[in-house]
């Protein structure tokens, strides 16, 4: 097993963090950075800003209210109230104040389908829905005509819906909390640490989404041990892209609030650049499929303007010049950097595996990327690099909230255990709601849970991982093939835009490793398919010849369009036939 990575040394800055294992400790928290700014967001093009007392005071108003709302329908603690709609403030104080006042709350992916959408809510039993404007005519009948939801709490609500049976407006239940709060003091939050206060739906990319039951424990433990990873304090900026529903674009945040950062939220991604430069970010956490975005278009522009060999240059120059320690990044990169804010120190990647080569590419700029690891069942962060000394390759060591081991059924491969990575700790989850069948199927007779993923650790306890444990090719001749290897290798191929690789099986049975390839045909717009086609296909018999006989792709197949994906941006693999 070949271990291609470099190590980075980097002093880390110095933070002040509290550590909270539940939302009244975290709140607190929030409350005591007074008037400093924490939230930043637009809304039908107006700017809204919020310090972390007035966010503080949001949370704990929308939390007393939808408590005396939920008493009025007579309602038990504990009621599952579903939140869906775009990246907002709101959105967040919702959050919180649902978890906060005892209830439980259900973050909705708002792109899963009206039908979908309703199918989780009766699953869960879910009592109220919290929704943005987008979904007023959507939800309007709801009360009606689905089987548990009773009440509809729109954010901005328009006089047209808030006559509508059962709606109740978010501003309502907001100033019914602060009455409340006014006249009998401040609502105490949550403590309760092993309550279930969140239950989610993971995306789907295998065809079939559970719902992850977490408590606060397991929410709040990843805030803390990530905020002793993570570089970062109360001067850093985040812009926040990803869907705020996600596990991981959540997480972030919380643990960006726990620093004392200013947070600033894109609402869309054909606003990201204006907003990298109106904001001025030092701190990002993206997808790989982003961090890969920006890298193309940072070569793109290069090659337009005729800059590309100056760029190569100023690159062999930085990185040179890095090991005696003196870094001209911000002078000889300014054009780049101010195209990503003027600031940009920090990358965070997860959700998905992040190309190596990204890392050394961004560390020219002066922008470093750590890389992270985690699924929705443990909260959802596992591991990720420490700030102090990176492998790039490697999603770094499990944070302090956790143990991973590799399954003690493994194979050895080049001194390290091969296998699937199983979590315990203080992260992972409840379990799945009604689902006995998965839980028995996700976790060992001693208690530890199968992520799924198959890697190894190595003598620093460093964790790489190799691909999917569903995914995983096994050929004729009993060699397993994990796909997202070979398609690394084949993402280096400029004409390639995406690919899958998969094992095709014949009418007898036999299996021939395929690779279904959509090509960029926005990129090579001069050349017809024809042609790309066959210039795709030879790059692709040079890297054969490198490979391994058993990893050597046998077939090709191309593709009109982009491969369906998750919100998150994740290729739903199961759809690839």
């Amino acid at each position: 097993m070949k271990k291609n990575y470099r190590v980075v040394n980097h002093t880390p800055k110095v933070k002040k963090f509290t550590a909270v294992r539940n939302v009244a400790k975290f709140a607190d928290a929030i409350a005591a950075r007074g008037d400093k700014c924490a939230l930043v967001w637009k809304y039908e093009d107006v700017k809204y800003e919020l310090s972390y007392r007035g966010f503080y005071e949001k949370i704990t108003n929308f939390a007393a209210g939808i408590k005396k709302l939920s008493a009025e329908k007579g309602y038990e603690s504990g009621t599952r109230i579903a939140l869906v709609g775009d990246n907002c403030g709101e959105w967040l104080a919702a959050y919180l104040g649902i978890i906060y006042s005892g209830n439980t709350v259900v973050p909705m992916d708002k792109e899963v389908s009206p039908e979908e959408t309703e199918k989780f809510l009766e699953s869960v039993d879910a009592k109220m829905i919290i929704y943005s404007d987008t979904f007023n005519k959507r939800f309007s009948s709801l009360p009606s005509t689905h089987k548990s939801i009773e009440v509809l709490i729109p954010m901005h609500c328009t006089d047209k819906y808030a006559a509508a049976d059962g709606v109740v407006r978010y501003s309502d239940v907001e100033e019914a909390g602060k009455a409340v709060n006014l006249e009998c003091g401040v609502l105490r939050g949550d403590t309760d640490e092993e309550r279930c206060c969140e239950m989610l739906f993971t995306s789907g990319t295998t065809g079939s989404s559970k719902c992850v039951m977490l408590c606060q424990r397991n929410i709040f433990s990843v805030v803390t041990s990530a905020c002793e990873t993570i570089s970062g304090d109360d001067q850093d900026v985040l812009v926040s892209v990803l869907p705020v529903h996600h596990t991981y674009a959540l997480a972030v945040i919380l643990i960006a609030m726990d620093l004392g950062m200013k947070i600033c939220i894109n609402d869309s991604l054909k606003h990201v650049m204006n907003d990298f430069k109106e904001y001025h970010p030092t701190i990002l956490a993206l997808v790989p499929l982003f961090v890969e975005t920006i890298y193309k278009k940072i070569i793109t522009e290069a090659k337009k303007t005729g800059q590309y060999k100056k760029l190569r240059i100023g690159m062999a120059v930085t990185h040179a010049l890095s090991f005696f320690g003196i870094d001209l990044s911000e002078k000889l990169f300014a054009q780049v950097r101010e195209s990503l804010g003027g600031s940009l120190r920090t990358i965070i990647s997860g959700g998905a595996a992040l190309n190596p080569a990204m890392i050394p590419f961004f560390e020219n700029f002066g922008i470093s990327i750590y890389e992270g690891y985690g699924i929705t069942e443990c909260s959802p962060l596992v591991s990720v690099t420490p700030v102090d000394k990176r492998k790039c390759g490697s999603v770094g060591p499990s944070i302090s909230s956790c143990e991973v081991r590799i399954d003690e059924n493994g194979v050895i491969d080049d001194g390290n255990r091969l296998g699937e990575i199983q979590v315990k700790g203080k992260n992972v989850m409840l379990g799945y709601h009604n689902n006995p069948a998965a839980n028995a199927e996700v976790f060992s007779f001693d208690g530890w849970f199968g992520t799924g993923d198959i890697g190894y650790i190595d003598e620093d306890g460093y964790i790489f991982i190799t691909g999917r444990k569903k995914n995983v090719i096994v050929l004729e001749n009993g060699k397993n093939v994990f796909p997202e290897e070979i398609e690394e290798y084949l993402s280096k191929i400029d004409m390639i835009s995406e690919s899958v690789v998969i094992g095709r099986e014949d009418d007898e049975g036999h299996v021939t490793l395929t690779s279904v390839i959509y090509p960029a045909y926005d990129k090579y717009s001069s050349m017809d398919a024809d042609a790309l086609h066959s210039a795709i296909e030879k790059e692709i018999a040079a890297l054969n010849k490198k490979a391994p006989t058993f990893k050597r792709i046998r077939k090709i197949e191309f593709r009109d369009t982009p491969f369906e994906k998750t919100t998150t941006k994740k290729i739903k693999r199961h759809l690839v036939k």
